[in-house]
This record gives C-alpha cells, structure tokens and sequence, in this order.
C-alpha cells in the first residue's frame, strides 16, 4: 500500500480531487453547476470512477489476501499443535515401553520362572560411598527382611556381588569389583575353572578379573563366565558373571589371568534382587 501513495495514478488522483473541489465550490457560490461545467465534471469524473473502481477492487482484494493469510497462519497452528501432541503421544509410549521392561526386570519375573527355588529379596539402592574405588553400596532391606551376611546380589543381568553387613532395615554390599570378594566361576564355553576377584587396576574401568585359568584352557576374549556353585557355596551355580574382554599370558605364570566385564554394571544400580535361600546352599555360610 505505502507504493501506492508514491505512484503516479495516486499524483494525478488528488489532481482530479482539486478540481472536483473546485467545481463544487463554484456550484455553491453560484447556486449550481453551468451546462458547461456539468460537462466539464462528467469528463473528470468519469475517469475517477474508474479509478476509483480499480483502487476499490485492489483494496478489496488485498483485505481478502489479508483475511485468507490469518486463516493459513491459523490452520498451520493447529498443525503444529497436532504434529506436537503426537511427538509427545511417541515420546511417551516409548518412556512406558522403558519402564515396562525395567519393571520386569526389577521384578525378576524371568529370573523367577528360570530359578523357583531362590527365595529373593527385592531392594533399592539408598546409599553409596563416594570414597570407594570399588563401588559397595547400601540397601533399604536388612534383617527384618530376612537377609543376612553372605547373601548374594543380583540383578536380571547377573551377579552384583555379596552382602557383607546387615543392619535391621538395611544392608552394606560389595560387588565384584571388590578385592575382598572371592566367587567360582566357569568359563561356559571351555568349562574351565577360576576364580573371579576385583582388582584396583580394573575397577575404574568397571571391570574384574578371572584368577588360576589353567595354563593349556583355550579361553578367549567374547567367552561367557558363569558361578561355578564348587566349593563354599554362597553362590548358585549358573548366574551369569559377565564376558571376558582379555587374557593374560605371561610367560612363566602357571595359570592364566582373563580380565571379565560383568554384565551388571554396578556402577549405576538403582534396584537389585538379594537371594536369600537356594536349593544347595551352605558352606561359609554355615560357619558364620
């Protein structure tokens, strides 16, 4: 619009604008129009209607542009808004997807149905020690919850570590990666026998170490590591451990060192399961 006012039709409007004014200046002064000014404005006239007539058209339909953009924004809103609701509807459904699964898994539903005679206690994570290099944690179950000192922990993933302190309502774990714990494994594919202890070397790393490999096991980086159940039996024989990463071969060694990533990173547990009781336990427990 702000051409228009620029343009040369708009300069020779407000001519004919003047004119007209004068004609009917005059016609008031006189009383009315004279034959030859009659004529005269119905020259001048004639063109401003036409005129007038195409600014009325093109204002008109600059309005209805106007009118019809205000309904596209709108109609664009409202796409945006359904595009957007439905962004959120999948962001949920995948946050539900999630938390079913977690569900499960802190549930042990499966674990249950494969292991019917653990008796397992669930639990939170409430507590860690920021100084521990090995990542012990304390639980919101104790005695009160029937758990006691040696019990293993474990989550859907595999073997955590064990119970070393019991309180009423609560109890301190170490985890595997701790130098103190002591576990019999079994490489599943070679059916070697060791056994997996921390190591300050690894823990930072997340990792443990599988201890008097025999010298001739053909065990390799990718191998499964599962409890063996031999000796003290604190632990059920089968719970997954995690997957050796390494070997060590040092030459003169008798035995063969395997460096294990556990399965279950205890680095970042929220939830575990304790088991409390298991067809076979004994051993070092019966001593406590």
């Amino acid at each position: 619009m702000g051409d228009f006012f620029k343009s040369k039709r708009f300069k020779i409007l407000l001519v004919v604008l003047v004119l007209l004014l004068a004609f009917m200046l005059q016609a008031a002064w006189t009383g009315g129009f004279s034959p030859a000014l009659s004529q005269a404005a119905g020259v001048v006239v004639t063109p401003l209607q036409k005129l007038s007539s195409s600014i009325s058209g093109a204002v008109s339909g600059y309005f209805r542009r106007y009118v019809r953009a205000d309904e596209i924004a709108a109609e664009n809103e409202a796409l945006r808004a359904e595009i957007d609701e439905l962004r959120r509807q999948a962001v949920n459904y995948e946050e539900y997807r999630h938390e079913n699964e977690e569900l499960r898994k802190y549930l042990g539903v499966e674990f249950r149905e494969e292991h019917p005679d653990f008796e397992v206690e669930l639990a939170s994570v409430v507590a860690r020690d920021p100084d521990d290099r090995f990542y012990s944690f304390t639980i919101d179950r104790g005695s009160l919850s029937g758990i006691e000192p040696l019990d293993p922990v474990i989550t859907a993933d595999g073997l955590v570590g064990v119970v070393r302190e019991v309180g009423v309502n609560y109890s301190k774990v170490v985890t595997v990666l701790d130098v103190w714990i002591d576990v019999g494994a079994r490489d599943v594919r070679t059916r070697d026998i060791g056994i997996v202890t921390g190591s300050i070397d690894l823990a930072a790393d997340g990792k443990c170490r599988l201890n008097y490999l025999p010298r001739e096991s053909g065990a390799a980086p990718g191998d499964i590591v599962v409890t063996s159940g031999i000796g003290d039996s604190i632990y059920p024989q089968g719970l997954l451990i995690g997957k050796i990463t390494r070997i060590d071969n040092a030459p003169g060694d008798i035995s063969l060192i395997a460096e294990i990533e556990p399965f279950a990173d205890v680095r970042r547990l929220t939830d575990v399961m304790v088991i409390k009781s298991f067809k076979g336990q004994g051993g070092a427990r019966d001593e406590q």
